[in-house]
Protein backbone atom coordinates (compact mmCIF):
# COMPACT_ATOMS: atom_id res chain seq x y z
CA UNK A 1 0.00 0.00 0.00
CA UNK A 2 1.06 3.71 -0.70
CA UNK A 3 1.75 5.75 2.42
CA UNK A 4 0.24 8.86 3.56
CA UNK A 5 0.61 9.47 6.76
CA UNK A 6 4.04 7.93 8.09
CA UNK A 7 7.30 7.76 6.23
CA UNK A 8 8.25 4.14 5.60
CA UNK A 9 11.78 2.58 5.04
CA UNK A 10 14.45 -0.62 5.29
CA UNK A 11 17.70 0.14 4.33
CA UNK A 12 20.34 -1.99 3.25
CA UNK A 13 22.18 -1.77 6.99
CA UNK A 14 19.22 -3.69 8.37
CA UNK A 15 17.46 -0.34 9.62
CA UNK A 16 13.57 0.14 8.91
CA UNK A 17 12.61 3.74 9.33
CA UNK A 18 8.96 4.60 10.64
CA UNK A 19 8.02 7.66 11.22
CA UNK A 20 4.58 9.39 12.32
CA UNK A 21 3.89 11.88 9.70
CA UNK A 22 1.31 14.42 10.16
CA UNK A 23 3.24 17.34 11.47
CA UNK A 24 0.22 19.72 11.25
CA UNK A 25 -1.58 17.33 13.73
CA UNK A 26 1.63 16.34 16.14
CA UNK A 27 1.52 13.00 14.43
CA UNK A 28 -1.78 12.11 16.25
CA UNK A 29 -3.72 9.18 15.16
CA UNK A 30 -6.52 9.24 12.94
CA UNK A 31 -8.47 5.52 11.34
CA UNK A 32 -5.65 6.18 8.18
CA UNK A 33 -2.72 6.60 9.87
CA UNK A 34 -3.21 3.55 12.10
CA UNK A 35 -3.73 1.12 9.44
CA UNK A 36 -0.38 2.26 7.55
CA UNK A 37 1.46 1.65 10.65
CA UNK A 38 -0.20 -1.82 11.18
CA UNK A 39 1.29 -2.62 7.61
CA UNK A 40 4.31 -1.19 7.90
CA UNK A 41 5.16 -2.82 10.99
CA UNK A 42 3.92 -6.37 8.74
CA UNK A 43 6.88 -5.76 6.61
CA UNK A 44 8.93 -5.13 9.34
CA UNK A 45 7.94 -8.90 10.51
CA UNK A 46 8.36 -10.53 7.89
CA UNK A 47 10.90 -8.78 5.89
CA UNK A 48 14.28 -10.49 5.57
CA UNK A 49 16.52 -7.84 5.24
CA UNK A 50 14.86 -5.83 8.73
CA UNK A 51 17.23 -5.62 11.59
CA UNK A 52 15.89 -3.02 13.60
CA UNK A 53 13.04 -0.57 13.87
CA UNK A 54 13.70 2.82 14.13
CA UNK A 55 10.16 4.93 15.23
CA UNK A 56 9.78 8.39 15.04
CA UNK A 57 8.04 11.54 13.96
CA UNK A 58 8.17 14.24 11.68
CA UNK A 59 7.72 17.95 12.85
CA UNK A 60 8.07 19.53 16.05
CA UNK A 61 6.38 16.28 18.21
CA UNK A 62 6.46 13.22 18.73
CA UNK A 63 3.15 11.88 18.62
CA UNK A 64 0.19 13.77 20.35
CA UNK A 65 -2.06 10.57 20.72
CA UNK A 66 -5.50 10.02 19.37
CA UNK A 67 -6.61 12.36 16.94
CA UNK A 68 -9.88 14.16 18.69
CA UNK A 69 -11.32 15.52 15.49
CA UNK A 70 -11.56 12.01 14.36
CA UNK A 71 -14.38 11.77 16.67
CA UNK A 72 -17.74 12.92 17.05
CA UNK A 73 -18.79 13.73 20.60
CA UNK A 74 -20.91 16.58 19.54
CA UNK A 75 -24.19 16.97 21.80
CA UNK A 76 -26.67 14.65 20.35
CA UNK A 77 -23.92 12.61 18.61
CA UNK A 78 -24.21 8.56 19.63
CA UNK A 79 -21.73 8.08 22.08
CA UNK A 80 -18.42 6.39 20.43
CA UNK A 81 -17.00 2.99 21.57
CA UNK A 82 -13.58 4.14 22.74
CA UNK A 83 -13.03 0.23 24.01
CA UNK A 84 -13.32 -1.08 20.32
CA UNK A 85 -10.95 1.86 19.55
CA UNK A 86 -8.57 0.51 21.44
CA UNK A 87 -9.17 -2.80 20.89
CA UNK A 88 -9.06 -2.94 17.36
CA UNK A 89 -5.85 -0.33 16.84
CA UNK A 90 -4.37 0.88 20.22
CA UNK A 91 -3.83 -2.49 21.76
CA UNK A 92 -2.62 -4.49 18.67
CA UNK A 93 0.29 -1.25 17.94
CA UNK A 94 1.56 -2.14 21.39
CA UNK A 95 1.50 -5.65 21.33
CA UNK A 96 3.31 -5.51 18.41
CA UNK A 97 6.01 -3.14 19.20
CA UNK A 98 6.42 -5.39 22.20
CA UNK A 99 6.65 -8.79 20.56
CA UNK A 100 8.30 -7.60 17.38
CA UNK A 101 11.14 -10.19 17.13
CA UNK A 102 14.06 -7.78 16.60
CA UNK A 103 14.80 -4.63 18.62
CA UNK A 104 13.07 -1.59 18.78
CA UNK A 105 14.50 2.04 19.13
CA UNK A 106 11.93 5.23 19.72
CA UNK A 107 13.47 8.37 19.22
CA UNK A 108 10.88 11.25 20.91
CA UNK A 109 11.35 14.07 18.83
CA UNK A 110 9.08 16.53 20.70
CA UNK A 111 5.85 16.16 22.73
CA UNK A 112 4.66 12.95 23.72
CA UNK A 113 1.14 13.03 25.01
CA UNK A 114 -1.82 10.55 26.00
CA UNK A 115 -1.86 7.05 23.80
CA UNK A 116 1.79 9.25 22.26
CA UNK A 117 3.58 8.95 25.59
CA UNK A 118 2.57 4.94 26.38
CA UNK A 119 3.55 4.03 22.81
CA UNK A 120 7.31 4.36 23.25
CA UNK A 121 7.27 2.54 26.72
CA UNK A 122 6.34 -0.50 24.65
CA UNK A 123 9.81 0.08 22.91
CA UNK A 124 13.19 -1.27 23.83
CA UNK A 125 15.21 1.80 24.32
CA UNK A 126 13.94 5.08 24.08
CA UNK A 127 15.98 8.45 22.96
CA UNK A 128 14.34 11.50 23.31
CA UNK A 129 15.69 15.47 22.48
CA UNK A 130 16.19 17.58 25.40
CA UNK A 131 13.19 19.51 24.52
CA UNK A 132 10.55 16.36 24.38
CA UNK A 133 8.20 15.74 27.23
CA UNK A 134 5.62 13.00 28.36
CA UNK A 135 2.52 13.65 29.39
CA UNK A 136 -0.54 11.77 30.42
CA UNK A 137 -3.21 14.20 29.01
CA UNK A 138 -5.75 11.23 29.54
CA UNK A 139 -7.18 12.44 33.12
CA UNK A 140 -7.64 15.98 31.56
CA UNK A 141 -10.67 15.10 29.45
CA UNK A 142 -12.02 12.18 31.62
CA UNK A 143 -10.30 8.92 30.41
CA UNK A 144 -8.36 6.44 31.45
CA UNK A 145 -4.47 5.40 30.01
CA UNK A 146 -4.35 3.56 27.73
CA UNK A 147 -1.87 1.40 25.31
CA UNK A 148 -0.52 0.16 28.15
CA UNK A 149 0.52 2.81 30.59
CA UNK A 150 -1.22 1.57 33.38
CA UNK A 151 0.73 -1.69 33.04
CA UNK A 152 4.37 0.11 32.07
CA UNK A 153 4.32 3.10 33.90
CA UNK A 154 4.22 1.39 37.62
CA UNK A 155 7.03 -0.83 36.21
CA UNK A 156 9.40 1.69 35.21
CA UNK A 157 8.70 4.64 37.50
CA UNK A 158 7.32 2.69 40.91
CA UNK A 159 3.35 3.44 41.38
CA UNK A 160 3.54 6.75 43.46
CA UNK A 161 5.11 7.92 40.30
CA UNK A 162 2.66 6.48 38.28
CA UNK A 163 -0.20 7.88 40.07
CA UNK A 164 1.12 11.19 40.16
CA UNK A 165 1.52 11.07 36.12
CA UNK A 166 -1.77 9.34 35.92
CA UNK A 167 -3.55 11.57 38.03
CA UNK A 168 -2.62 14.97 37.70
CA UNK A 169 -1.75 15.12 34.08
CA UNK A 170 1.36 17.31 33.90
CA UNK A 171 4.62 17.57 31.85
CA UNK A 172 7.16 15.57 32.71
CA UNK A 173 10.65 16.82 30.64
CA UNK A 174 12.96 14.42 29.42
CA UNK A 175 15.83 14.83 31.81
CA UNK A 176 13.27 13.96 34.17
CA UNK A 177 11.69 10.80 32.63
CA UNK A 178 15.72 9.73 31.94
CA UNK A 179 16.32 9.97 36.05
CA UNK A 180 12.95 8.35 36.92
CA UNK A 181 14.18 5.06 34.24
CA UNK A 182 11.03 6.18 31.97
CA UNK A 183 13.53 6.21 29.03
CA UNK A 184 17.07 5.20 28.06
CA UNK A 185 18.84 8.61 27.57
CA UNK A 186 18.33 12.36 26.64
CA UNK A 187 20.37 14.10 23.77
CA UNK A 188 20.53 17.38 22.52
CA UNK A 189 17.96 18.23 20.09
CA UNK A 190 20.36 18.74 16.51
CA UNK A 191 21.54 15.34 16.75
CA UNK A 192 18.51 12.80 17.85
CA UNK A 193 18.37 11.57 14.66
CA UNK A 194 21.84 10.79 13.94
CA UNK A 195 22.06 9.52 17.51
CA UNK A 196 18.73 6.84 16.90
CA UNK A 197 20.66 6.06 13.20
CA UNK A 198 23.69 5.11 15.04
CA UNK A 199 22.41 3.23 17.61
CA UNK A 200 19.67 1.30 15.00
CA UNK A 201 22.79 0.46 12.72
CA UNK A 202 25.02 -0.62 15.89
CA UNK A 203 22.10 -3.52 16.80
CA UNK A 204 22.00 -4.17 13.46
CA UNK A 205 24.95 -5.29 12.99
CA UNK A 206 24.59 -7.44 16.32
CA UNK A 207 23.51 -11.23 16.68
CA UNK A 208 19.68 -9.89 16.43
CA UNK A 209 18.34 -13.60 17.22
CA UNK A 210 20.01 -13.29 20.12
CA UNK A 211 18.66 -9.86 21.18
CA UNK A 212 15.37 -10.77 20.15
CA UNK A 213 15.31 -13.76 22.81
CA UNK A 214 16.54 -11.55 25.02
CA UNK A 215 13.92 -9.04 24.91
CA UNK A 216 11.36 -12.08 25.09
CA UNK A 217 13.11 -13.37 28.59
CA UNK A 218 13.13 -9.70 29.95
CA UNK A 219 9.68 -9.01 28.91
CA UNK A 220 8.14 -12.13 30.37
CA UNK A 221 10.30 -12.12 33.37
CA UNK A 222 7.30 -9.43 34.90
CA UNK A 223 4.84 -12.63 34.78
CA UNK A 224 7.19 -15.47 36.05
CA UNK A 225 8.13 -16.70 39.14
CA UNK A 226 11.53 -17.39 39.86
CA UNK A 227 11.90 -20.73 38.45
CA UNK A 228 9.38 -20.28 35.79
CA UNK A 229 11.94 -17.54 34.36
CA UNK A 230 15.10 -19.71 35.08
CA UNK A 231 13.19 -22.61 33.28
CA UNK A 232 12.45 -19.74 30.43
CA UNK A 233 15.92 -18.88 30.16
CA UNK A 234 17.43 -22.72 29.95
CA UNK A 235 14.50 -22.96 26.64
CA UNK A 236 16.26 -19.54 25.09
CA UNK A 237 19.57 -20.26 25.58
CA UNK A 238 19.08 -23.72 23.85
CA UNK A 239 17.46 -22.20 21.12
CA UNK A 240 20.42 -19.43 20.97
CA UNK A 241 22.68 -21.96 21.44
CA UNK A 242 21.70 -23.64 17.90
CA UNK A 243 21.79 -20.41 15.99
CA UNK A 244 23.69 -19.66 13.51
CA UNK A 245 24.53 -16.23 15.09
CA UNK A 246 25.91 -17.71 17.96
CA UNK A 247 28.34 -20.17 15.67
CA UNK A 248 29.43 -16.92 14.29
CA UNK A 249 30.06 -15.22 17.07
CA UNK A 250 32.20 -18.08 18.77
CA UNK A 251 34.20 -18.23 15.59
CA UNK A 252 34.72 -14.81 15.32
CA UNK A 253 36.16 -14.59 18.63
CA UNK A 254 38.73 -17.81 18.08
CA UNK A 255 40.11 -16.42 15.02
CA UNK A 256 39.88 -12.40 16.26
CA UNK A 257 38.06 -11.23 13.48
CA UNK A 258 35.37 -9.08 13.40
CA UNK A 259 31.72 -11.28 13.16
CA UNK A 260 29.70 -10.98 10.78
CA UNK A 261 25.99 -11.98 12.32
CA UNK A 262 22.96 -12.59 9.95
CA UNK A 263 20.13 -12.90 12.55
CA UNK A 264 19.40 -16.87 12.44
Amino acid sequence: MSFQHILFSIGDDGVALLSLNRPEQLNSFNTAMHLEVREALKQVRHSERARVLLLTGEGRGFCAGQDLADRNVAPGAELPDLGQSIEQFYNPLVRSLRDLPLPVICAVNGVAAGAGANLPLACDLVLAARSASFIQAFCKIGLVPDSGGTWLLPRLVGMARAKALALLGERLSAEQAEQWGLIHRVVDDAVLRDEALGLARHLAAQPTYGLALIKRALNQSFDNRFDEQLELERDLQRLAGRSEDYREGVSAFMNKRTPVFKGR
